[in-house]
């Protein structure tokens, strides 16, 4: 029986776009490439996932490896890429329906330590039960040990629990621990068909 959600963060509660945050900028379409290779495409950016570099060193380095015209920009993406956020659209709503009928809700994301400022200007967040982020426990999805980390700390178990990612590694990791999933894709009808189909099968 299904009694938890599990909501991944980016790109399902709000959306995560490289392009856009960069379009946000007064920068060339040259700058503008050589931003979104050295920031978002660079490895070092799952380093804050796993809680091994902060945003501050992030921009140290690079700096580093940027002209100096990009720098301010640059930090602006690193540090202030959800001003304004953007939500999914629908999400809260969905969220607000399934926590009204008694499910427990929780959020477990790749993101950095800095994700505990933005997140309750997040509407959906006010929902949710608990919150487990990545940089906190030095663990990333898909890596088993996140998901039992997630249980432990909450209590939950995972043949109670319906996980709702944008990457199919994800689901398929959550699976294998026996979780149900769905690859979200945008797509808030297929993600309610799905959760209706899991609630009725169980």
């Amino acid at each position: 029986m299904i009694k938890h959600f599990i909501f991944d963060m980016g790109n399902v509660l709000i959306e995560f776009r490289p392009d856009v945050f960069i379009g946000r900028l007064n920068v060339s379409e040259q700058d503008g490439a050589l931003l979104k290779r050295a920031v978002f495409d660079a490895e070092e950016w799952a380093y804050l996932d796993d809680g091994s570099l902060s945003e501050e060193e992030l921009c140290s380095h690079l700096k580093d490896v940027l002209p100096k015209h990009l720098h301010d920009p640059m930090i602006r993406l690193v540090t202030a890429w959800d001003e304004p956020l953007m939500e999914v659209a629908g999400m809260s709503q969905l969220v607000g329906e399934l926590k009204g009928k008694g499910y427990g809700l929780y959020l477990l994301s790749n993101a950095s330590r800095r994700q505990h400022q933005y997140w309750p200007r997040i509407s959906a967040s006010r929902y949710f039960d608990g919150t487990l982020i990545s940089a906190d426990v030095r663990m990333v999805k898909p890596n088993p040990d996140i998901y039992r980390h997630l249980f432990e700390t909450f209590s939950l178990r995972p043949q109670e629990c319906f996980f709702i990612d944008d990457l199919e590694r994800n689901i398929r990791a959550a699976e294998a621990l026996g979780m149900q999933g769905h690859v979200f894709d945008g797509d808030i009808a297929a993600l309610r068909r799905a959760i209706a189909t899991a609630i009725v099968s169980n």
